[in-house]
């Protein structure tokens, strides 16, 4: 009888624990299910009404700008060909206002920027291959000299020295970089010049702009030693 009392008491102890674990197990599920019932808000941006909010502000569009960047571009391609593009807008706002006599003379102007950039060009190119003749020769010349001591192996340079053949040979190599460099100098000016015509030509200079010169007196002394006037001139913007 001990023996199934105490199997008793320790079967029923056994079930107790058990049911108490299946309880926590079921309240753990429906705490894990409940949680997962939670939805979650997710914004979501609505682009149309962004689209909107930003086309209600006008964007400033700067022609000058535009202008500019388009001259440069053609000039950067072809040298001139960015001056003819800004002579095109001019002669349209010509033909805009009816003025007629300006076509010529701008004309004129254009062609004569483009005469100059191209003459440059050209001036220089013959530089440059004259000065490259000049150093091979006398870098020819330097080289036998080198290999056949108190030797000459172009006759018109028997009258130089080794030291002037030498140094006739480093002026005309450092007058080739110096060719090179006015080259890419002329190139630069010519977008430089393109981008700059194309930007003024938008500034607002209309009837309204003036200046306005008049005699003033400005104070040369320091203000603790009272006012020392001097004679000056007044200039006056207006817009």
């Amino acid at each position: 009888m001990g023996k199934f009392k105490f199997l008793t008491v320790f079967n029923f102890l056994i079930f107790f624990f058990v049911s108490l674990t299946v309880a926590q197990v079921k309240d753990a599920g429906v705490k894990k299910s409940a949680d997962t019932l939670k939805a979650k808000v997710v914004k979501i941006p609505n682009k149309q009404a962004e689209k909107s909010t930003d086309t209600s502000k006008p964007k400033y569009i700067n022609p000058g700008k535009i202008a500019g960047h388009k001259a440069m571009i053609k000039s950067f391609i072809i040298p001139g060909w960015g001056q003819l593009y800004n002579n095109q807008i001019l002669v349209r706002d010509y033909k805009a206002k009816g003025e007629n006599g300006g076509h010529f003379w701008q004309k004129t102007y254009t062609l004569g920027k483009i005469g100059v950039i191209y003459t440059g060009f050209t001036l220089l190119t013959m530089s440059y291959i004259d000065n490259s003749k000049g150093y091979k020769t006398f870098l020819k010349e330097a080289q036998y000299r080198q290999l056949n001591p108190g030797m000459t192996e172009n006759p018109t340079l028997v009258r130089y020295s080794d030291e002037g053949v030498k140094a006739n040979k480093d002026v005309f190599k450092r007058n080739k970089q110096v060719v090179i460099f006015s080259l890419a100098a002329v190139y630069l000016v010519n977008v430089a010049d393109a981008y700059v015509a194309a930007r003024l030509h938008y500034f607002n200079i209309d009837d309204n702009l003036s200046f306005k010169v008049t005699p003033s007196l400005i104070n040369s002394a320091p203000a603790m030693y009272g006012f020392n006037p001097v004679p000056a001139l007044k200039i006056s913007l207006n817009l």
